[in-house]
């Protein structure tokens, strides 16, 4: 015992390691009030780690050159011990990681966190997904299958719309005039190396961030303003380590269980998570019949077939889709409300966050199917026509969801917010 404080004590002089476990641990005082919703960061990072360490041992076989990146992936299947169960860790670690994400956001709209004073921390958890998009799109093309490489064409085209610079930017992303060996062997280096060292910049910033300035709760109530006066301490306060840290063993257990259940029984998930497409080999001379993006890409993707073409050209759709992912930024300036927690929002931004949730998840839905999708149904408009029309409303939704915030946030009727954290 003695060997041991002496070693920390040598490493403290060096190093602040007690320090940063006091400040972000176990002197780190959280709200006493977390519920359901405060599982998804935690689970993120465990996620995170995950992915990296599947990754990794992925790399160790997989080979990015487009003769061979379809056969290194099927002798990571067949032939590498375990190599199944690392390949179907990543590619489901892959898509849960994107509903933890989206809950996680979802809480911030739930409960305010993007309000002030956690401006910041929520202009970096967004620049943490757009790394997180560009870390799936990057690797969604390696396993070179037929759904990669038509799908990575499909969007890296998408870019050729932008008037002027469109075209140079495309063939810059593919570093060729097609998809090809040079696009994979970029898409890799920033799949493996470029965007990952960015995500863990990010992350930390994250982090740093919510330690500074405090977590937020079900109450939206900031407890650094009523401390203990002789201790200095949040009278709602709790250390994370112990009682946190608990808790959060809880949510990752129940989530290593569901985890497990799919990548045991249904690592494909119905073609969601793996399309059946990307398990034959890109062919450059053979397009699918229908081709689309992962489904966590998919709201996107219908808002921009929902936006009309502008003379021959996508470029508002593109725009559209572009605006639908960075109007989260503007959030923390939208929303002018008298109140963070939706436990006492009045009944318009309730009315609006469901309106909100529901056409994301049907524009979700529509993205993942062709635009006659209910044309077995018969109507007086064809299917595609219909899934068109609905997909033009609920893209109307979407977006009027933010740009009527500044408007529903000031006149919703709220309740009055509580002076300390209720249990």
């Amino acid at each position: 015992m003695n060997i041991a404080k002496a070693l920390l004590s040598w490493v403290d002089e060096r190093f602040p390691l007690t320090a940063n476990w006091k400040s972000h641990l176990s002197e780190y005082y959280a709200p006493k009030n977390f519920n359901f919703w405060y599982f998804f960061g935690s689970l993120a990072m465990l996620i995170l780690v995950m992915q990296i360490v599947t990754g990794i041992l992925l790399t160790m076989h997989y080979k990015p050159d487009a003769s061979q990146a379809f056969a290194s992936v099927e002798y990571i299947m067949r032939d590498v011990p375990w190599g199944w169960l690392i390949r179907y860790m990543h590619s489901t670690g892959a898509s849960l990681f994107f509903i933890v994400i989206y809950l996680h956001m979802f809480r911030g709209l739930l409960y305010g966190s993007y309000r002030k004073p956690r401006e910041l921390l929520w202009l970096f958890g967004m620049l943490i997904y757009l790394c997180l998009m560009a870390e799936a799109f990057f690797g969604y093309l390696l396993p070179w299958g037929q759904m990669s490489y038509w799908g990575a064409q499909v969007i890296v085209n998408l870019f050729g719309a932008i008037p002027l610079v469109g075209p140079d930017i495309s063939l810059w992303i593919r570093g060729d005039y097609v998809v090809s060996d040079a696009t994979l062997n970029r898409f890799f280096a920033f799949h493996v190396i470029a965007v990952p060292l960015v995500l863990l910049g990010l992350v930390a910033a994250h982090l740093l961030a919510l330690h500074e300035v405090g977590s937020n709760n079900p109450d939206g109530v900031e407890i650094k303003k009523k401390k203990d006066p002789k201790t200095g301490i949040p009278l709602d306060g709790i250390p994370f380590h112990p009682y946190y840290v608990v808790k959060d063993i809880v949510g990752v257990v129940v989530f290593l269980m569901v985890f497990s259940a799919i990548v045991f029984f249904a690592p494909e998930m119905g073609g969601y998570f793996l399309e059946h497409n990307n398990f034959v080999p890109a062919d450059p001379l053979n397009t699918p019949l229908h081709i689309a993006p992962v489904w966590y890409f998919t709201p996107f993707y219908s808002i921009l077939r929902a936006v009309p073409p502008l003379m021959n050209s996508q470029f508002p759709g593109v725009v559209a889709m572009g605006l639908s992912t960075m109007i989260f930024f503007l959030l923390p300036w939208l929303d002018r409300g008298a109140v963070k927690s939706i436990r006492y929002r009045g009944p318009i931004y309730k009315s609006a966050l469901a309106l909100f949730v529901i056409a994301f998840l049907i524009l979700g839905y529509l993205g993942t199917e062709p635009t006659n999708v209910w044309g077995q149904f018969g109507s007086w408009l064809g299917g595609a026509e219909r899934a068109t029309v609905v997909a033009r409303v609920f893209t109307v939704i979407y977006f009027l969801f933010f740009l009527l915030m500044p408007w529903y946030t000031r006149i919703d009727k709220t309740k009055p917010e509580p002076e300390r954290v209720t249990s």
